[in-house]
């Protein structure tokens, strides 16, 4: 008989990082609508801030004349030139006064920017992860983040890829390795938990 899994536990070292809900990527043909990953991750982000722990929102953008487009020779190039500003606009309904707002450069969003200084300062070692998409931006992220010894909640439903078969491989075969694998409810459950926590007096 297989054990239970145990209830989702979070506390107040807990981050929401949210990877690239932005308008052009939100228009991609994605595996999941991207209509409802932005729902559930407008339920995340609501949740943290209503628990004032910080959500960081992640996107992806590049200098107008393309300087700091990447250049490696790869099979599957990226964009030859910048896309316009509109593409890297976050939604004004996921965003909020407060955020931490994080722009990469690369397919990870530690690499090159200010994201480990802004959760370190901020005293947090758990970040719950979502965003699009499932096996590019949001494992490099996490794979980074493991190897700087955070740990990590995955938000299942409030992620997605470009095909299915990418995003399951990622849930089903690296992402157990390196975090737990849970659902907006969930969270959101566990978010909850911490109100029942004692008050410090000190």
């Amino acid at each position: 008989m297989t054990a239970p899994t145990p209830a989702l536990t979070l506390d107040r070292g807990t981050a929401l990082v949210l990877i690239d809900l932005q308008q052009g990527i939100l228009a991609l043909p994605t595996a999941t609508p991207a209509a409802r990953i932005l729902e559930n991750g407008i339920a995340l982000a609501e949740a943290f801030r209503a628990h004032r722990l910080p959500v960081v929102l992640v996107k992806v953008a590049w200098s107008p004349d393309g300087g700091d487009l990447p250049t490696a020779n790869v099979d599957r190039p990226g964009p030859a030139s910048a896309p316009p500003a509109a593409f890297s606009e976050l939604p004004a309904e996921l965003a909020a006064l407060g955020d931490v707002v994080v722009t990469k450069r690369h397919w990870g969003a530690f690499t090159g920017t200010e994201l480990d200084l802004q959760l370190r300062r901020r005293g947090i070692h758990r970040i719950v992860l979502g965003g699009i998409s499932t096996s590019i931006g949001v494992e490099s992220t996490a794979r980074t983040a493991w190897e700087h010894s955070y740990e990590l909640v995955f938000a299942e439903d409030a992620t997605t890829d470009m095909d299915t078969g990418s995003h399951d491989h990622s849930f089903g075969k690296i992402f157990p390795r390196l975090g737990k694998v849970s659902a907006t409810a969930d969270i959101v459950m566990a978010l909850k938990a911490l109100d029942d926590e004692p008050v410090s007096r000190d």
